[in-house]
């Protein structure tokens, strides 16, 4: 299991909602960074994860160890979460 996860998002990504409602669907918890309400967060975004796009997820392991996933990409998300 995840030690945290951190997805940043904004208002109007489809995706967003997407990842939000997979992880709530498995009771696992996030915290959500939502550029539009965080602007000066954008940048953290882009230096993590390389992508102008959302949803960024951030899943950082019990070893603090961290994956980046881009996008709704549930081929990463799952073994990620696991």
């Amino acid at each position: 299991m995840p030690k945290k996860i951190t997805i940043f998002t904004t208002n109007t990504c489809s995706y967003c909602h997407m990842v939000k409602r997979y992880l709530g669907s498995r009771g696992i918890g996030y915290e959500e960074v939502n550029l539009d309400l965080n602007p000066s967060r954008q940048e953290e975004a882009l230096k993590i994860s390389g992508a102008l796009t959302v949803p960024v997820t951030v899943v950082t392991k019990s070893d603090d160890s961290k994956e980046v996933i881009v996008g709704y990409n549930l081929s990463r998300l799952v073994p990620a979460i696991s």
